[in-house]
């Protein structure tokens, strides 16, 4: 049996594809949606976000259930698929728009991504160099964005890139997985 409350959290380490192609594996994790956050722009697109000019970040937008995966673990996992040490850039992204990033919705994540961020700061030998800032507002990235991983599989970034992320998070997490 699941849970019965939700909590949304909204996460950015680089490229959403990657968040979302791992995040909506785990159990307790009712819906990912990929879109932006962070920025001076009503309704960007994402050749607009693409530019670096609006200051949003790409980010994923997770619906999770507190009682079956918790707000520490679902973080746990973040900063085992992206590096936090990178500003403005994870691999060959590059650009504000691919920063390291936790928007919290609630003074209970606030204190809590501070305090998983003093943890792992702890493991990485470089600072930590992950923004933790007020939710604000969402706006949902456009069809073709969404799901992008299980529906694009043959295409080459998610071949080389995304697959390499969701191997190591099935593997780590295992247990948390959705059966």
């Amino acid at each position: 049996m699941t849970g019965e409350r939700q909590e949304i959290a909204t996460l950015g380490g680089g490229c959403f594809w990657c968040l979302d192609a791992v995040l909506r594996d785990l159990r307790g994790v009712q819906q990912v949606v990929s879109g932006y956050t962070g920025g001076q722009v009503a309704d960007p697109s994402y050749a607009l976000v693409c530019t670096g000019t609006t200051g949003h970040a790409e980010v994923v937008q997770v619906t999770f259930e507190p009682d079956v995966i918790s707000f520490s673990e679902l973080l746990e996992v973040f900063f085992t698929i992206h590096d936090p040490t990178t500003l403005n850039r994870q691999g060959g992204d590059v650009g504000t728009q691919y920063r390291s990033a936790i928007f919290y919705h609630s003074p209970e994540q606030r204190a809590t991504a501070e305090e998983v961020l003093a943890q792992v700061q702890r493991i990485w030998s470089d600072p930590i160099v992950t923004e933790v800032s007020a939710f604000d507002t969402f706006y949902p990235a456009e069809h073709s964005h969404q799901d992008y991983y299980a529906n694009n599989q043959s295409q080459p970034y998610c071949q080389i890139v995304i697959a390499p992320k969701v191997a190591k998070a099935r593997k780590e997490f295992w247990e948390k997985l959705q059966r």
